[in-house]
């Protein structure tokens, strides 16, 4: 049997209606009203596809009330109707930027940022920097940067990316991490909780093949080797270490179950042994000393419980991550950190870009360099003129949230203009310059201003004595233009060379198309360096003479903004 709501019932939904719509100025919302009413009805929710369009229809009602007679009549309605509901509700204060850091003490939180230095940061890691960092900043806690490196195979770590992914960090940041960690380092510690597994018999060494092992984990069935004696895994352990056996011959797993509902948790192993003989770490302390190296799960979980990491902000591919580390802890009586997640984000114009491609990429010849323009790199990202506060601001406002984002370049581009147009020169760059001979009276100086909102910076000065100038060989093919700051021209003698440009009035006084242009006597031959198209394309063309230092920030007229390599070099950023 259908239900059907009775008078005082739709005379609710009509009075919630009119609330929202006083508060939102006319502008009421059918999912707004439908949450307050669920919020304070539950006995209606069972109900919900018949109220849906109860609700939009007194929300329709409300709000054209509002439009024809104003906020006003629908106050004067609930005051006889309704009066609580023109109680104005508290609410609540909206934080701007990162949701809330749960369990949180001033003082005393602990984040770690914690890469893998195989290459120096991508804009992914990014991410990981800023989210931390703003973090650890607003509740006077502390980031610790870790080097996960134990793993000298499948990610062999790169040695110069141990000084340049702190610089870069610190860059992002605007503040150096508080402690770096090193986790090829810690080895010790990662020995010592190995050997309490096995000695409190929540670790075994494990002598399965990985086919074998796989299995037992298909079959939900325990190992022959779960049920070692304490003495015979530490045995194992030492074969381990001193050569006895050899990479694949064992792994020391975890104990869980093995009929737990997640495979990827069942006895998850935590170290194996790696041939640092071929593979030696390349950092000399370290080369060949060690023979087992934890698993990344196991040294996380070690390195966390021993920095008094409180906090943990990573990605929702690593759920398993947590809970087989949670196992781990529970294991050693320990409290797990809390723990948020972010889903993935994704640039349309980059597509997919690991470390380690682009350094295979960049070791074949592919690229120039970690700094290559048409790499995700921060360095790449710093040399084309990218602000550490732009990055800040685009991950901010993506903020933490499980879902998977896509957005374009444009966004993080956007962040960066709000970074440097205040502070950018402008510049005149002309590409296929095309020389015009003005013919008319003029001043032999024309001045433009160096920043339009700033006229304290005074003016540029371009001489055109000589009644040479030059613009761009597309402006040409339009036979009225006006030279910005200067005059409306029309150009004669199409086929000429160089053509013959009759000066007109210095005001504004139609809607020609504004070009920029050079003098003859203030241009220097110049390059632009453009990463486009996946090349890097270098335009040649002519510069206004100018004195800004290598890396100043310009804004390029009609072009975009650029970064300055020196007097005739200029590499674009975005338009």
């Amino acid at each position: 049997m259908t239900w059907t709501p009775d008078e005082d019932t739709l005379a609710s939904f009509r009075h919630l209606a009119l609330q929202n719509a006083i508060e939102y100025e006319g502008k009421a919302a059918p999912g707004s009203v439908i949450g307050r009413l669920m919020g304070s009805r539950s006995d209606l929710r069972q109900h919900g596809k018949t109220i849906s369009p109860l609700i939009a229809k007194a929300v329709a009602e409300a709000n054209k009330m509002a439009s024809e007679q104003g906020i006003a009549a629908l106050q004067k309605i609930l005051e006889a109707e309704a009066p609580h509901l023109l109680e104005k509700r508290e609410k609540k204060e909206r934080r701007e930027g990162l949701p809330e850091l749960k369990n949180a003490v001033k003082g005393k939180v602990v984040l770690r940022f914690a890469p893998n230095p195989n290459g120096p940061l991508s804009f992914g890691h990014a991410r990981g920097i800023v989210i931390n960092g703003c973090y650890a900043k607003e509740w006077d806690g502390e980031l610790i940067l870790r080097f996960d490196d134990t793993d000298t195979v499948v990610k062999p770590p790169l040695p110069s990316a141990y000084s340049q992914i702190p610089e870069e960090a610190e860059w992002l940041l605007g503040f150096k991490p508080h402690r770096v960690v090193i986790a090829s380092e810690q080895m010790p510690h990662y020995y010592e909780h190995a050997v309490k597994m096995l000695e409190r018999d929540f670790g075994y060494v494990c002598q399965c093949s990985g086919e074998e092992f796989k299995e037992f984990r298909v079959s939900k069935t325990e190992c022959p080797c779960r049920s070692n004696e304490i003495n015979l895994n530490l045995e194992l352990w030492a074969k381990m270490n001193d050569g006895t056996f050899v990479p694949g011959d064992a792994v020391v797993r975890v104990k869980t179950a093995m009929d737990l509902k997640n495979p990827a948790l069942r006895d998850w192993p935590a170290l194996r042994i790696q041939n640092t003989a071929e593979h030696p770490h390349p950092r000399p302390s370290i080369g060949s000393k060690y023979r087992v190296w934890p698993l990344l799960d196991f040294q996380s979980a070690v390195e966390d419980h021993v920095q008094g990491v409180t906090h943990i902000i990573r990605g929702k591919d690593l759920m398993d991550s947590t809970r087989k580390q949670t196992l781990l802890y529970e294991h050693f009586g320990w409290t797990y950190p809390e723990t948020m997640y972010w889903g993935r984000v994704k640039v349309h114009e980059w597509g997919g870009f690991s470390t380690s491609q682009m350094r295979r990429d960049i070791e074949s010849g592919l690229f120039s360099g970690w700094d290559d323009p048409r790499l995700p790199t921060l360095s790449a990202l710093r040399k084309t003129g990218i602000t550490d506060a732009a990055l800040r601001d685009f991950w901010v406002e993506l903020g933490v949230t499980q879902k998977d984002i896509s957005v374009p370049l444009s966004t993080l581009y956007s962040h960066n203009i709000k970074s440097i147009d205040d502070d950018a020169p402008r510049l005149s760059f002309v590409r296929e310059p095309t020389n015009l001979n003005l013919k008319g009276e003029h001043s032999s100086t024309v001045e433009v201003e160096v920043h339009p909102n700033h006229p304290n910076r005074g003016m540029r000065s371009f001489d055109v004595s000589s009644q040479s100038i030059w613009v761009e060989r597309q402006d040409v093919a339009q036979s009225e233009i006006r030279l910005k700051g200067f005059a409306n021209i029309s150009i004669l003698d199409g086929d000429a060379h160089p053509r013959v440009a009759q000066l007109g009035s210095v005001e504004r006084n139609d809607r020609r198309p504004i070009v920029h242009w050079l003098s003859d006597a203030g241009a220097k031959k110049a390059t632009l360096i453009v990463a486009e198209d996946g090349e890097i394309n270098r335009y040649e063309g002519l510069i206004e003479n100018h004195s800004y230092a290598h890396g100043t920030m310009v804004q390029i007229e009609r072009i975009g903004y650029a970064r300055v390599i020196d007097e005739t070099t200029l590499i674009f950023t975005h338009s």
